[in-house]
């Protein structure tokens, strides 16, 4: 099962991707991780990345993905498949995935669009920077990378939509609230890898 999860910033695509990749057995792939572990090696595409996650911008997709490229090149079983959070982001780095799966694994099974509204978000993100005092949670960044997305990310709906794998899910409420309504859509899709991996 190859997944993507899509959603603004403070959505939860992290919280929820790590159940996925839980009951699913599916290796999870977070590209905010990937900037965390790359920053903190100090790591030449690390520094590249930096001042584009500290100012709440876009990395440049040729930053981003050599970072995927060389995270689906390593421990990633096709047969099994992965679930990508936070990437793609952009309409090119969409186009880009798909011609490197087709290149490999093959065609993505699914996205996961986390909808919550923008009160929800800003509200989720405050507390997230007091828990964990992540580099890119102050409100001001976290309204510009809003912005960010809904000129530079949100346009993948339609490419999605367009192939025929988009689900919306509706991300408001608890996280297990959430986990229920993603299952369920999961369930309905009844891939055979998803049938295979179900308990």
């Amino acid at each position: 099962m190859r997944l993507v999860l899509l959603g603004p910033p403070g959505a939860g695509k992290g919280t929820q991707a790590a159940r996925i990749s839980a009951r699913h057995g599916l290796p999870a792939i977070s590209t905010g991780q990937l900037f965390d572990q790359q920053i903190s090696a100090g790591s030449p595409l690390g520094r590249r990345a930096e001042h584009y996650v500290r100012a709440g911008e876009l990395v440049p997709d040729e930053i981003v993905l050599d970072m995927v490229a060389e995270r689906l090149a390593t421990g990633i079983d096709c047969g099994v498949g992965f679930l990508l959070d936070g990437f793609p982001r952009t309409l090119p780095q969409a186009e880009a995935l798909d011609r490197m799966l087709t290149a490999t694994c093959g065609p993505l099974h699914m996205v996961l669009d986390l909808d919550v509204d923008e009160t929800e978000v800003l509200a989720r993100i405050a507390r997230r920077s007091l828990s964990e005092g992540r580099l890119d949670d102050t409100q001001e960044t976290a309204r510009r990378r809003l912005k960010v997305f809904a000129a530079e990310t949100a346009p993948l709906r339609s490419h999605y939509a367009e192939q025929g794998i988009l689900r919306t899910v509706d991300g408001t409420g608890t996280p297990d609230e959430v986990a229920a309504r993603v299952e369920e859509i999961l369930a309905a899709a009844a891939h055979p890898e998803l049938r295979a991996a179900r308990p």
